[in-house]
């Protein structure tokens, strides 16, 4: 018998059994599977985009509309730290994003207004001083910072909103210095999935300022410190047009403070709760102690939703909302409170939807090339090698077990590159195969016995099938560090089925062979 070990048959036979059992749940019925334990109802291969159908969205960040929005905000930080420095000032404007003043002539104490400033603003703002001129602008490095904080804080709303949505495995990537490419496998509904995303979700609680007359809103004029919002609730209509709330442009309290929403019900209507952190529910309680009997706007995405008076204070640090909704738009808005905010709008710049007619067909064909690959390999090496090429054959199908096994353990997305990367494997499995038996004819040649010529033919083409696939093996890791999307796919699939192919070449039909001198005894090799 050549020389294989107890401890490497069963080395084979465990290896096998493992990678059988990763194997077994994606095949099975779903009530099979159920049956099974916890640990293994989840080791399943799901299907990519161009197999089970789905959309690809390309969205794009408004870096403008954010930066328009810190602009804004500078402004009104600008006015507060120099009302805080008690420091007169003139010529207060704002142009391409950079605050500019002069100081007065009278200012005694000019040479330390920068600095009080730079205490008040931060170290996101350049202070500059010029005379009596002071500018003030974000810096380089802020910027910067800010929009790789952007695309990094979409990316993780953007999977928490399509994972919300009952949706598996989505593909989410970062391409470019503004974009992200989102893939949703088995999305039937891909306009609720371009709604929800859409959608900044940016929450925000105002007081609404009642001095304001309605011939102010109606003309557009209103006192600095106030801005007009219009209503969304289509039942609040003025001239045919949203009516418009002055609210006081002060944020009294951010979404972002929000834990919790979800939708219900009052009155037979439906609503959504929201509930506050300990620092909002705080904050939430000091505002409505304040201000009862005043309207409190709820504003989300620069509309109204409802803007409810305060009859009592607030002390739970929970509320409704209220509005004309309906049982999808509740459970939406829900949703995407829970979600978060984003922090800047999604542009959707490229859309393509794969339907499911399309990825049968991608199956089938898939399918069909994997089954004629296979069989012209195994004729191959029937016709070759006869008995051995048949124990080759069994390894074969080893190795396609041990294949999706591992993908399946790996919870991959299967695509049809993925499925070129399988078929191509079905050769290279075999390749190792033709190296030792070559070998072991050679040996053969020579006058040597049947185990001899076995174990002389394994240990030659060692060397040559480990430097084979290690190439192979670069190659694929150079594939999955460059390539991107179904180029990744097929690298994945390719390391894979070139680490079970060598694994099933040396062991799993060695140990065929062993079995077969051992029981046999033959006196020649059919080779």
């Amino acid at each position: 018998m050549p020389d294989f070990p107890l401890w490497k048959i069963l080395l084979v036979f465990f290896v096998t059994a493992l990678f059988t059992y990763f194997t077994l749940p994606t095949f099975v019925s779903p009530e099979l599977r159920a049956r099974l334990p916890e640990s293994a109802q989840d080791l399943t291969l799901n299907l990519g985009l161009d197999l089970r159908g789905g959309s690809h969205l390309l969205l794009e960040i408004d870096f403008d509309s954010y930066f328009r929005e810190q602009r804004d905000q500078l402004w009104d930080d600008v006015r507060a730290a120099l009302r805080e420095t008690k420091l007169g000032y003139r010529d207060l404007a704002m142009e391409n994003g950079i605050v500019r003043y002069r100081l007065p002539p009278h200012a005694t104490e000019r040479g330390g207004s920068v600095p009080d400033l730079r205490r008040q603003l931060g170290s996101d703002y350049a202070v500059s001083e010029d005379g009596d001129q002071v500018t003030i602008a974000l810096t380089e490095r802020a910027i910067a910072d800010k929009r790789q904080q952007l695309i990094e804080q979409s990316i993780e709303i953007v999977s928490r909103r399509v994972n919300e949505t009952g949706t598996k495995e989505p593909i989410i990537q970062r391409q470019g210095d503004a974009r992200i490419l989102l893939q949703v496998p088995g999305l039937d509904d891909p306009s609720r999935l371009k709604k929800i995303l859409g959608t900044t979700a940016k929450m925000t609680f105002h007081l609404v300022n009642n001095e304001v007359t309605p011939e102010q809103i109606q003309s557009g004029r209103v006192p600095i410190g106030t801005r007009l919002l219009p209503s969304d609730d289509p039942r609040e209509m003025v001239g045919g047009q949203p009516y418009r709330f002055p609210v006081f442009t002060k944020v009294e309290l951010s979404g972002e403070m929000l834990t919790g929403a979800n939708a219900t019900f009052e009155s037979g209507q439906p609503v959504v709760a929201f509930q506050f952190n300990s620092l909002g529910a705080k904050k939430f309680a000091e505002i409505t102690q304040a201000n009862v009997g005043k309207p409190f706007a709820i504003v989300l995405d620069n509309k109204v939703i409802t803007a409810p008076r305060i009859n009592t204070p607030i002390l739970n640090g929970s509320g409704i909302i209220t509005g004309s909704f309906t049982v999808e738009s509740a459970n939406n808005l829900a949703l995407l409170l829970r979600a978060g905010a984003l922090p800047a709008p999604l542009k959707i710049v490229e859309e393509r939807s794969v339907g499911p007619s399309l990825g049968s067909d991608s199956i089938a064909a898939g399918k069909k090339a994997a089954f004629i690959g296979l069989a012209f390999v195994v004729g191959f090496m029937v016709l070759s090698y006869g008995l051995f090429g048949l124990f080759a054959t069994l390894a074969l199908c080893v190795n396609i077990i041990m294949l999706l096994g591992a993908l399946a353990c790996l919870q991959a997305t299967l695509t049809l590159p993925g499925i070129a990367g399988i078929v191509l494997t079905f050769g290279m499995a075999v390749d190792a195969n033709v190296l030792i038996y070559e070998r072991i004819r050679e040996e053969v040649r020579r006058g040597r016995s049947p185990a001899t010529a076995v174990n002389s033919g394994f240990h030659a083409a060692f060397g040559t099938i480990m430097d084979s696939n290690l190439t192979g093996l670069i190659a694929a890791a150079l594939l999955f560090t460059f390539g991107t999307g179904a180029i990744k796919g097929f690298a994945v699939t390719l390391s894979l089925g070139i680490i079970t192919s060598m694994f099933t070449a040396i062991m799993v039909t060695r140990l065929f062979i062993a079995l077969w001198l051992h029981w046999f005894r033959p006196r020649s090799i059919p080779i």
